[in-house]
């Protein structure tokens, strides 16, 4: 079904203004269809492309990828390196796309950056200064991330900058978030999740009330159609938040 009639079936729903999306099933996906592991992390950066696109075309306003986490980290040195390289090519793709920027795409990389080498930290650097001053939707890429330690990591810059505890609240810490840009999540996805139901540490404060939809897919194998069913499965449900 082409980009128009998927649309079409999202007419008169309520869109959520940010979605989170763990991609998950690439090298599973590989060993699935007999390829090598990097094949599969090849196949889920050329999809990624396809849906960041087509997710902007329908009213969200920010989305977040989880495209690293810390503790991928550790996985073999070939591996990673191939990673890296994906990450790098893909950041200067999307940069070059011009009907990703002509939306005004603001591109903000979150996480431990230092981590990564120091190659993939220019170009996240000119990524950053690239979409500056970009300012109508927003795309955040979670690399050498981990939910738990941008908490921790906001709780030391709100420490150093000593601040007296009782103007603590959660807006203040909000504040200090990688994530302070954007709101809190509303709809986050995860694909590959055929043995649980897990976030693995995704936008842990910007999750406290978002809705979850797992799949069993593998992430190479999801697809606009299955984005335009998750959205429309998120406007059916009904969201009290305590209320």
């Amino acid at each position: 079904m082409n980009d128009e009639a998927l649309l079409k079936k999202l007419e008169d729903i309520k869109i959520p203004a940010h979605v989170g999306i763990i991609i998950d099933g690439n090298r599973r996906w590989a060993k699935k269809h007999g390829y090598l592991k990097y094949r599969g992390h090849t196949a889920g950066f050329k999809l990624l492309k396809k849906i960041i696109k087509f997710a902007f075309k329908t009213g969200i306003k920010h989305l977040s990828i989880y495209a690293l986490s810390i503790e991928n980290l550790k996985r073999e040195e070939r591996e990673l390196k191939h990673l890296f390289s994906l990450l790098k090519k893909g950041l200067a793709e999307i940069r070059q796309d011009k009907d990703i920027m002509k939306e005004s795409v603001k591109i903000n990389i979150l996480g431990r950056t230092y981590l990564l080498p120091k190659d993939l930290q220019e170009e996240i650097k000119k990524t950053h200064e690239f979409t500056r001053n970009n300012n109508k939707l927003t795309l955040n890429f979670c690399i050498a991330y981990n939910g738990q330690d941008e908490i921790v990591d906001a709780v030391k810059e709100i420490i150093n900058k000593n601040m007296p505890s009782e103007e603590i609240d959660r807006n203040i810490i909000k504040s200090h978030l990688y994530t302070r840009n954007s709101p809190e999540a509303d709809l986050i996805i995860r694909t590959g999740m055929e043995d649980g139901k897990r976030i693995s540490g995704f936008l842990l404060w910007d999750a406290s009330y978002a809705e979850f939809i797992f799949r069993d897919d593998y992430w190479p194998d999801y697809t606009k159609d299955m984005f335009v069913e998750d959205l429309i499965e998120y406007s059916r449900r009904n969201r009290r938040r305590g209320k």
